[in-house]
């Protein structure tokens, strides 16, 4: 039997959003600046509409991000011990129930609402998603700009700016890379003018890292190989290294910026062992026309034309890198 799910309009949308249901809000594993800050961005609109929210992960929010949430919400972990009491449920920056890891079974397959700028993955739900935003948090700023419309809302919460201008910031790259669009530059001209300390953002988001991150990028230097006369570049990085570092996930979020800023490099990704097992996730980034989201799909990821994600089972990281490989061989032939 299969599922219909609805493409609902901006204002149909609202509409949902409007109604007076306690809201569970849920986004991807490992979050981004752009999961966090469209969840609680949307959580700062339901509350001032008095509609009770929490926002949760099978992931805690990553050191370098609690800045964005102190204040907010305690924990976002999605234990078993954690009482929802939810009457609906809604995704966001979410592609595919993949992403929601062990969460979307936890909720038995039942997601209300879906938010997403995702042009690729798998939808599971009623669903708004607009793969034309650079971020999810673009979207959350025109559902805010439309619940205003509406009369639904008074006034804009101050942090609510913050939590989108982070979710857009981020995923542009602080409006360096190609999903930048005229739009989105708009978007941030008005977040300055609502007073969002846009420079302080950028430091803690692009220049303040741990040294466990500094660390995790010299060895993803020291693994770096070239392939196709330069125009690809790979980094592998075992269980082993990350365990002999003392590394955890987190830190290894930024290692894939090593790869792809290497002069002459066109696609960049990067092949990670979060267990000894042999499980892989993988990163990638095309600065070029290549879309990897392409490749991605051939195992079950997605994303964007030039950023995507996925996971590979193999034997090693050596064979994960392989496959990698042979799909962008397949997509370029």
């Amino acid at each position: 039997m299969t599922t219909y799910f609805r493409t609902l309009t901006l204002r149909e949308l609202c509409e949902k959003l409007c109604e007076r249901k306690a809201t569970l809000i849920v986004y991807h594993v490992r979050p981004d600046a752009d999961a966090i800050g469209s969840a609680f961005a949307l959580r700062e609109l339901l509350s001032a509409m008095d509609i009770p929210s929490i926002c949760a992960c099978v992931d805690e929010i990553p050191d370098r991000l609690q800045f964005l949430c102190d204040g907010v919400q305690g924990s976002v972990l999605a234990d078993e011990e954690m009482d929802f009491g939810h009457e609906r449920v809604i995704s966001v920056d979410s592609a595919s129930p993949a992403q929601l890891g062990s969460l979307f079974d936890r909720l038995h397959k039942k997601i209300d609402l879906m938010i997403d700028h995702h042009g690729m993955g798998t939808v599971y739900a009623d669903h708004y998603i607009d793969a034309g935003a650079s971020a999810t948090g673009e979207i959350l700023f025109e559902i805010a700009k439309e619940l205003v419309t509406m009369g639904k809302l008074g006034e804009i919460p101050h942090r609510f700016y913050r939590f989108v201008d982070a979710a857009i910031t981020s995923d542009t790259g602080g409006f360096r890379f190609a999903n930048a669009t005229p739009k989105t530059l708009r978007i941030a001209a008005e977040l300055l003018e609502a007073g969002v300390d846009h420079t302080d953002l950028c430091r803690r988001l692009f220049e303040s890292k741990s040294l466990k991150q500094i660390k995790a990028e010299g060895e993803a230097a020291s693994r770096m190989r070239l392939y196709e006369k330069g125009r690809i570049a790979a980094v592998t990085f075992p269980y082993i290294s990350k365990f002999n570092l003392g590394l955890s996930d987190e830190h290894l979020e930024t290692v894939i910026d090593i790869p792809r800023s290497v002069s002459g490099v066109e696609i960049a990704f990067v092949v990670r062992q979060p267990e000894d097992k042999g499980v892989f996730r993988v990163s990638m980034r095309s600065a070029s026309d290549f879309d990897v989201s392409a490749v991605c799909a051939k195992f079950g990821g997605g994303g964007h034309r030039r950023a995507a994600g996925c996971t590979v089972e193999a034997a090693s990281v050596y064979e994960a890198e392989e496959k990698i490989l042979a799909a962008i061989r397949e997509v370029t032939q």
